[in-house]
This record gives C-alpha cells, structure tokens and sequence, in this order.
C-alpha cells in the first residue's frame, strides 16, 4: 500500500531530515513511527500526502509512485489520505459542523445534502454527533481533537496519516483517541501514526517502526516488520 524506496530528504539549508529510508506499510495495516524530536518522523509522514517530496529514493502508495503525481492532480491524491495534526488546526470562526465539511466543500464533490449526510456519519463515529453546532471554542482538547479525526475521514480515505495526535492530551484521552483510529483500521483503512509515547503505543499490540536522526533503525511486528 504505501512504499518508500531509499528515501533521503534534505533542505536547502543542509539538513538532512531523512536518510536513506525504506519501508513498506501494507493495505489495512495499522503501525506507528516513533523516534526523539527532530528524528524525522514529520518529514516522513508530509511525504505521503505530497507536502513534501523526496530528495531521493521514491515513495509508491497503492502501487501509483508519486514523482508522477503533477501538481494540479495533487487535490485528488489527497482525497484519498486523510491527515491529522496534534493541535487539530480546527477553524475557530465555523462550527463543527463546517470544519468537517471543509474537505467536501473544497474537492466540490458532493452535492450539500449528501455532504451533510457524510459530515453527521463522521461526527457520529467519533461521538460528537450532538456538538455538530458548536463552535471549537467551546470544545475540549479531547473533543477538538476527534474533530480532527471526523475532518480526516469524511471523505472516506484509504489512508489515515496522524501526526504526534495524543500529544495534547492525559492518557485516558490519548487511549480512546487510539481505539479510534483502531476502529477505522479494522474497517480496511490504512493507518499511519507518528507518536513518541511508548507506553501508550506499545499496548496497542502493533508494529512500531523506530527512526533516529533520519534513519529507520528498527522495525518490529506487524505486516511489513521483521
């Protein structure tokens, strides 16, 4: 599903945020990056969605490699992956219900009623149904974040890409944070999930794929591990 092939990515500045990386994560696997700050796990995960691109090596999703993914197809590529932030970046002038109806209004796919239709059916799998007219000021950090998740999965995405998302949050909030994203992965979605929390992903009982300064030092259980 997702392959990166003796991927390298350095700035202009000379820093070399990954080196030489490789790695496959297949079809409705669920597995996490781990790895200190700075270790190239933000870089890793932009790589997927096209925020960013490979200085070498080349990265394949769904066997489609994305060096020949020109920049206006981009918006389609993307419909497919949904991405979650740590601080959500929810919208704080429009209600729940507007936030997570963004994507569908930007692709201009879907005709407003069933937008509606798919906004209440994400906000209802993440429990927030009920909140669908408030505005996130009025939300917890818990609650903003499984916002996020609605946002990102509204379109019905292959792959589900999360970036330290749990790292805002006390632990209880960060384990039910995890059972969903676990509860989409075993709907067929791939799932992705860069976090520096140990313990927390170390229960989960999934592969956990380690990177230190750029490069992947160790890959361990799951589909595609060792």
């Amino acid at each position: 599903m997702i392959q990166f092939s003796n991927v390298s990515k350095r700035y202009s500045n000379g820093f070399e945020a990954l080196k030489d990386v490789s790695l496959h994560i297949a079809k409705a696997e669920m597995a996490f990056l781990t790895g200190h700050s700075g270790a190239g796990k933000s870089t890793l995960l932009k790589m997927i969605p096209l925020i960013e691109r490979p200085s070498a090596g080349s990265v394949t999703i769904d066997e489609r490699p994305l060096a020949q993914v020109k920049r206006r197809k981009i918006p389609a590529l993307r419909r497919d992956i949904g991405v979650i932030f740590q601080d959500s970046k929810l919208l704080n002038d429009r209600t729940v219900f507007d936030n997570v109806a963004l994507p569908l209004l930007v692709s201009g796919l879907h005709h407003p009623r069933e937008a509606g239709r798919r906004v209440r059916a994400a906000l209802d799998k993440v429990g927030l149904l009920q909140r669908e007219n408030d505005f996130p000021v009025y939300l917890s950090g818990g609650e903003r974040q499984r916002v996020g998740i609605a946002r990102a999965v509204v379109n019905r995405p292959k792959v589900l890409i999360a970036d330290e998302p749990t790292g805002n949050l006390d632990p209880a909030l960060s384990r039910e944070i995890m059972l969903l994203f676990e509860q989409f992965n075993q709907v067929g979605v791939t799932v992705l999930i860069a976090s520096h929390d140990l313990e927390l992903i170390g229960a989960m009982d999934k592969r956990i794929m380690v990177l230190s300064k750029g490069r992947l030092l160790a890959d361990q259980g799951g589909l595609g591990g060792t």
